[in-house]
């Protein structure tokens, strides 16, 4: 059984990048550590990590166990702090959507800062709305939703929160990476790595390629953003991608590109329903995360 101390030396190691500086962090001996890494991989069958990787560089096992760390233990935090309160009778909840793979990674510390602010009020984040939020939305499952589509409604307000830039990711010895920018026909044929999202869905299809009337080489999708950049290294495609994705590279060889002269800026929207019972609480965490892209 994978335990949450396994999670935590996880999350250690992601952190400080070897094993020295992770048993440091976890204030256990680099032995005690190294067997409790055995133990969980005796566990799952598989290596978590790549041995004398510098910068330590995980397997897609190890991946999706980081993943699985970030997001329970920030949950098991929250938890353990209403118990020590006492849970209260009755609670305001706010269940948000967020319509791109590679925003929750930033969303994240928004929502603990937004804990902290309201320490009465359950937020909680959904996974099971991914591709048709808005109407999850409007059938009030949903209490915001994170997206860069608004869609015209009379029962939803949207309210823009700030503008972020597309860029093409590619290997830094690919032949597009010294150029300043590239055109769409650059692109024409290019093996395109994506989120597990339909072609006709990507912005750089229906924002940058189509408009053209060009057509990418195949697409091959992929679910985390870690193991997307390390395909990218390895030159098995080409990929577009908001520009603070970049930074989950871990030492990876690889460039960005601008999507034509001007670059391809996108919006992010917050939508909500315009009779909410919660709006304060939708307000309030709209403006955290309004703050915190300014502070980015």
């Amino acid at each position: 059984m994978i335990e949450l101390r396994h999670l935590r030396t996880l999350v250690a190691l992601k952190e400080s990048g070897s094993l020295a500086a992770a048993a440091k962090k976890r204030f256990v001996t680099q032995s005690a550590l190294s067997h409790q890494i055995k133990e969980l991989e005796t566990r799952i069958n598989s290596p978590i990590f790549i041995r004398k990787s510098k910068p330590l560089s995980f397997t897609q096992e190890g991946i999706r166990l980081v993943q699985l760390a970030e997001e329970i233990l920030p949950r098991v935090t929250e938890i353990e702090q209403v118990l020590k309160r006492g849970v209260p009778t009755q609670r305001q909840q706010l269940t948000v959507a967020i319509e791109c793979h590679s925003c929750v990674r930033w969303l994240m510390p928004v929502m603990e800062q937004f804990r902290q602010r309201h320490p009465g009020a359950e937020l909680n984040l959904s996974s099971r709305h991914l591709f048709n939020a808005i109407h999850a939305l409007e059938n009030e499952e949903l209490d915001l939703v994170l997206t860069p589509d608004p869609a015209p409604s009379h029962r939803i307000a949207y309210q823009h929160l700030f503008d972020y830039e597309m860029k093409l990711v590619v290997s830094s010895d690919h032949p597009l990476a010294e150029k300043p920018f590239v055109t769409p026909q650059d692109l024409a044929g290019q093996p395109l790595l994506s989120y597990p999202v339909k072609l006709e869905r990507l912005d750089i299809y229906r924002h940058f390629l189509e408009p053209a009337g060009v057509l990418p080489g195949e697409q091959k999708t992929c679910d985390l953003t870690m193991m997307l950049l390390q395909r990218i290294a390895c030159q098995e495609g080409i990929a577009a991608l908001p520009s603070w994705s970049v930074s989950e590279a871990q030492g990876l060889s690889l460039k960005t590109v601008r999507l034509g002269q001007e670059g391809m800026m996108r919006p992010m929207f917050g939508a909500y329903h315009r009779s909410a019972t919660n709006a304060s609480l939708i307000q309030s965490l709209l403006t955290l995360l309004n703050d915190h892209q300014k502070n980015r």
